[in-house]
């Protein structure tokens, strides 16, 4: 393991000290203050520029309707920086005013501090727009640090530096430099990869042409592929040796064999439902006691939202082996059945034509298939009948439009005075019964209580 830093970082250090120093000193000269109070009036003066916009701005900003997202989300970004965007222009116009009018010398800190304000802004706001506040974080950091040394030239010194650190296993050279190289890589790529799969994806979403299981499919595959391309990529260009992956691959292979056979059964019950389109986004299923529309497909569960907000999370395997009701799986035509009873006194001719056309009065029944009204037996107090309608848009639910049926059905037959019977008993209190002789019992025998 090497550890130390060799004599000619050493001195490479000293040096840097000693500019370090000389800088210094060069800041109780004249001109050095003058810039340095210069810089701080910049200061002020974007503080107060933020003061007097930064209130106006968001009251604007509020006042807008309809524009695009992206649009209000870079006014916001904008207004959040006013106080940087405003000492950047400053200290550039001065810069420029200076270099005109005077030695370039005079005006050499205000230049290299504008410099370095200019790159941290620009970075502040390009790294905004991820998402992932983890990834934004590490690639904002790491664009900072390495804008700042190659603006003060010390890109090659902090390089030679940190790879001084580092650890030698066999032929793989490990250094810190290829570590810090290796994260900062992986994580632009990573958000390229993700912006680029993301896009992918709104664009193929938007294809007409292709079902939603294939839909989800390719944009997975997509996803697969992208980070994959990124990873390799990014591994190859830090010098990272790939041939040593393979005893890692092994590794895995062996993991997922014995530990991890319950994920990649999901996963693969993933590919074969997305494959056989059994399932997609939209449908309605029911699956033991649940019963909702399927809002998305992960590579690991199907996401299952209910009537009353509960969201399930099904495993795939589940849904390859368990027994599955899809209410919309080739159609979205869906037949409800309700059983009805009225009382022998009713014509069951005209009960079928009055129950057949309740339903239509309901907006979610669909006339095409038309209701239908059959009856199904003769009941101890009720000829008993099976009302059947149909609806095309399940996701809305059952119960509420049974519920409406049920009523539609109820004031029809109420206008029709058709009587729906209920069980009824009679209570009779016999009163006027004459007393019943005692019998004579035999002598000895036990009185009777």
């Amino acid at each position: 393991m090497e550890s130390q830093l060799d004599p000619e970082t050493l001195d490479q250090i000293q040096v840097l000290l000693r500019q370090l120093r000389n800088f210094g000193i060069g800041l109780v000269q004249p001109w050095r203050l003058y810039q340095l109070a210069i810089l701080t009036g910049c200061l002020a003066f974007g503080q107060v520029i933020s003061l007097l916009i930064t209130a106006r701005m968001n009251t604007w900003m509020r006042s807008l309707e309809g524009r695009p997202k992206w649009q209000l989300r870079l006014l916001l970004l904008i207004n959040q920086r006013i106080r940087s965007i405003a000492f950047v222009l400053v200290a550039w116009t001065l810069v420029l005013v200076m270099r005109e009018t005077t030695w370039p010398s005079r005006s050499y800190l205000i230049g290299l501090v504008a410099e370095l304000a200019t790159a941290w802004l620009l970075i502040s706001i390009a790294t905004r727009l991820l998402k992932n506040q983890s990834l934004r974080r590490v690639l904002r950091w790491g664009a900072w640090v390495f804008v700042t040394l190659n603006i003060l030239g010390l890109t090659e010194f902090a390089a030679t530096v940190l790879d001084d650190f580092a650890v030698d296993i066999g032929s793989v050279h490990i250094s810190l430099l290829m570590i810090l190289k290796t994260v900062v890589v992986l994580v632009a790529l990573f958000a390229g990869a993700r912006i680029l799969s993301m896009a992918a994806a709104r664009r193929i979403d938007k294809i007409d042409d292709i079902s939603p299981s294939m839909k989800v499919l390719s944009v997975k595959a997509l996803q697969l592929t992208v980070y994959s391309v990124a990873l390799i990529v990014g591994l190859q260009t830090v010098g990272f040796d790939m041939t040593s992956l393979t005893v890692l691959s092994g590794a895995i292979g062996l993991g997922l064999g014995f530990g991890l056979q319950k994920v990649v059964s999901n996963l693969v019950s993933g590919i074969i439902l997305l494959l056989d389109k059994s399932i997609k986004p939209g449908d309605v299923i029911s699956l033991g006691d649940t019963f909702g529309w399927i809002s998305s497909l992960g590579a690991r569960y199907v996401s299952v939202l209910t009537r009353n907000g509960t969201e399930f999370l099904i495993p795939n395997e589940d849904l390859i082996t368990n027994r599955v009701v899809n209410w919309s799986h080739s159609s979205d035509l869906v037949r409800l059945d309700i059983h009805f009873g009225v009382s022998y006194s009713s014509d069951p001719h005209e009960v079928k034509r009055i129950a057949a056309a309740a339903p239509l009065s309901v907006d979610r029944v669909i006339s095409t298939p038309a209701p239908v009204c059959h009856v199904t037996g003769f009941g101890d107090s009720a000829i008993d009948f099976i009302l059947r309608f149909w609806i095309r848009d399940p996701t809305k639910g059952l119960t509420n439009v049974r519920g409406n049926v049920y009523l539609a059905l109820w004031d029809a037959l109420q206008a029709a005075d058709i009587e729906i019977p209920f069980p009824r008993r009679d209570v009779r209190l016999l009163t006027d019964i004459p007393p019943q002789p005692a019998q004579d019992q035999k002598p000895g025998s036990a009185s009777s209580f």
